[in-house]
């Protein structure tokens, strides 16, 4: 073909050839840019079903837009023949970099992360590539990373129906794949797992004559271990690589985003540390309360977040999230075993003893690796002095764990944003009813809250906290006469404009926008929220329950399980598996309800008063085949709190889910005579599908 013209495309010479057709390089005569067009071969466009297969997943993959895929312009058929048209790529594959050798850590990071941000774009229209391998991945010469060639993509829906018959390549495809089984996004993360082990040690974790061998060691045999091929590689690292490479997808990684968020982490650990070492990393327990008042555990553990939030600020240094953090109970497990579970390398505790006036604050810094103190200290001050306190704890952390500061993150460590230690102690109280989430909690909250803005009106993070309680209480409950939209929009452009680099701020905003139907500008905030604090949970989790509510389910996953990345919180677990219930994904929905139950039970034995958590694990526990235990989760969480509307509408799911439909009819009724409201969500609910049909149900006013 080289020298013709097909339609407006001049034929230049022949880039490459394979099982499904030859790629060209061409030139665009009307754009005036050089092309790569794909001719499909004869024997596939005789092939109707493979023909009409091809082209159909061709179109979509042209929707794809994203800087780490191969774009795709047009499917066209000319003389006879059919042409996809694609973007031209000068570089070479990634095939001639690993023939030279193992690459060097932090390029394998680089690249297996831009294929991961890739792929992760691909799943979020419902793509499963298929074909991950060195050869389908392009290196441009300025450093890009490029998915090539979904001619064997499927869409999810497809994979998920099984019998699709074996596609792709031996040595890089999943074992569902091998066994014919059915196959979802995960399949794609088992083969980035076999290329970045590659990319690693220079060679695959599997090996093989032919075929049968290689499918053979895939299924049954376990892969070679990165360390016994490579001493240099961080923990880690390897971890991520055998994670990948489970046999079961349950038990990978659960998302290609996930993958490239912390293949992003461990590339900008490396290079910050020069590839001495991986950068390090702390969590912060809730302080102990010595005081003679056992309600003062709310400053205790209001202190420790406001050190973890200034943590969150250190370039150079991870800080494990509050919800993971405050989920370890320090009763028979020491700091080591702890430290070691959060995955960081050092630990802060302490105890706080506070009187109306004074206080005693003791803090250590331990090592988890050989349980010695990196740094210890006690204070005794003036109550006045709180500020001070928490500034200094924070700065000698970061210098006991060799952190190096600029000026603008030096600023960045103040704990608070205010001076005023009443406002301060408002604020503290607000924090411990807001976490609750139940609507008491959430009102006392919404009080608390409106006296600390009244004590220091310039308090941003009380104002995006007021915000947040108008908002939630919507979110959960439903617009009823006790709630106003338009005070959650003014709470949170308040916290905005006092605070336009705080993340909470624009995590606040988002939250109230969405309620507004602001659905762009409300994404955007969310999105601002996370790039300003990546370790914010409820930037990704209520961002989760937005999208969820709204039926924007695919994009609600990929944010649950972020969410879970960021703090390993039994609600992000559970509201992962009912998004994956909805969208009929079950295999990765039992588990995620698996790691719900795991989940929340560590986190009742620290908060047996939790009602709302007994409800979720009511749910759980009713989806993994435990009746019995799930029956008793319900009827303790209706004996903690028998009037709250969102408590009896999650006993009503309980219910609905075991076939008892007049118990479960009940429990609506009760919920929307207690106030709930909230059409949107119970239409999106997979947990309400076997009520519908029943004229109760339909007889519900569901107000919006």
């Amino acid at each position: 073909m080289v020298g013709e013209r097909i339609l407006h495309y001049q034929i230049e010479r022949l880039l490459g050839a394979g099982g499904m057709g030859e790629v060209y390089l061409a030139r665009d005569l009307r754009l005036e840019r050089p092309v790569a067009i794909k001719v499909l071969t004869l024997d596939v466009t005789e092939q109707p079903e493979m023909r009409s297969r091809l082209l159909s997943e061709a179109r979509a993959a042209s929707r794809l837009n994203h800087p780490n895929i191969l774009t795709i312009f047009a499917a066209e058929e000319a003389e006879g023949r059919d042409l996809i048209v694609m973007e031209y790529v000068v570089g070479r594959s990634l095939r001639e970099l690993i023939a030279a050798g193992p690459l060097p850590i932090a390029d394998a990071l680089d690249i297996a992360g831009q294929v991961a941000e890739g792929l992760g774009a691909a799943h979020a229209v419902g793509l499963i590539h298929r074909d991950i391998k060195p050869e389908n991945i392009m290196l441009t010469d300025d450093g890009r990373a490029k998915i090539m060639d979904f001619g064997l993509a499927m869409p999810l829906e497809t994979g998920a129906a099984g019998s699709t018959g074996f596609a792709g390549t031996f040595a890089y495809a999943s074992p569902e794949q091998i066994r014919g089984l059915p196959i979802d996004t995960r399949t794609d993360l088992w083969s980035l797992g076999v290329v970045l082990h590659e990319m690693l040690a220079g060679c695959r974790p599997f090996q093989g004559e032919h075929s049968a061998e290689f499918a053979y060691a895939i299924v049954n045999d376990p892969p070679t271990p990165l360390t016994a091929l490579r001493s240099d590689l961080p923990e880690p690292l390897t971890t991520l690589v055998s994670r990948c490479l489970e046999k079961r997808p349950a038990n990978r990684v659960e998302s290609a985003a996930a993958v490239a968020a912390q293949l992003a982490a461990l590339l900008r650990e490396f290079r910050e540390s020069d590839g001495r070492k991986l950068i390090p990393s702390v969590a912060v327990l809730p302080f102990a309360n010595l005081s003679s008042d056992a309600e003062q555990a709310y400053f205790c553990e209001g202190i420790a977040e406001e050190i973890i939030n200034a943590l969150a600020h250190v370039r150079g240094l991870r800080v494990a999230a509050r919800v993971s953090s405050f989920s370890m109970s320090q009763q028979g497990e020491d700091a080591r075993a702890i430290g070691k579970r959060l995955g960081v390398t050092a630990l802060l505790e302490g105890s706080v003893r506070k009187t109306d006036t004074r206080l005693r604050i003791t803090a250590q810094l331990v090592d988890v690796e050989d349980g010695f103190h990196l740094w210890s200290e006690r204070y005794e001050r003036p109550l006045t002095d709180v500020f001070l306190i928490q500034d200094e704890i924070t700065k000698n952390v970061v210098r006991a764990l060799e952190v190096v500061l600029s000026e603008s993150q030096r600023r960045a460590l103040s704990t608070s944003r205010t001076r005023n230690v009443h406002a301060f102690d408002l604020y503290l109280r607000g924090r411990q009813f807001f976490h609750r989430r139940t609507k008491k909690a959430l009102q006392f909250a919404r009080e608390l809250f409106s006296r600390a803005i009244e004590a220091d009106p310039g308090y941003a993070e009380a104002h995006a906290g007021l915000a947040d309680c108008w908002s939630l209480l919507i979110h959960f409950y439903g617009e009823t006469a006790d709630v106003s939209l338009d005070e959650a929009l003014r709470a949170s452009q308040r916290a905005l404009e006092l605070a336009p680099a705080l993340a909470v701020s624009h995590a606040a905003r988002g939250l109230a926008l969405s309620l507004k139907g602001d659905t762009r500008e409300s994404d955007e905030e969310f999105e601002t929220a996370v790039r300003l604090d990546p370790s914010l949970f409820d930037a990704f989790y209520l961002h989760g329950r937005v999208c969820f509510q709204r039926g924007a389910l695919t994009q609600a996953v990929r944010l649950f399980e972020q969410a879970c990345d960021v703090a390993d919180d039994h609600e992000a677990h559970y509201f992962l598996a009912q998004t994956l219930t909805a969208l009929g994904r079950h295999d990765e929905a039992g588990g995620a309800y698996h790691r719900a139950v795991q989940s929340v039970r560590q986190y009742v034995d620290l908060n047996p008063d939790d009602a709302r958590a007994h409800t979720m694990a009511a749910v759980a526990l009713c989806r993994v085949g435990m009746r019995e235990e799930g029956l008793k989760w319900a009827e303790r969480a209706l004996e903690i709190d028998p009037s709250d509307a969102g408590i009896i509408y999650n006993v009503a799911c309980f219910f609905a889910l075991e076939g008892e439909k007049d118990r479960a009819l009940d429990c609506l009724e009760k919920a929307v005579r207690a106030g709930f409201a909230h059409g949107n969500w119970v239409e999106q609910d997979p947990d309400l599908e076997s009520l519908r049909s029943d004229p109760r149900f339909k007889a519900l006013t569901w107000r919006h």
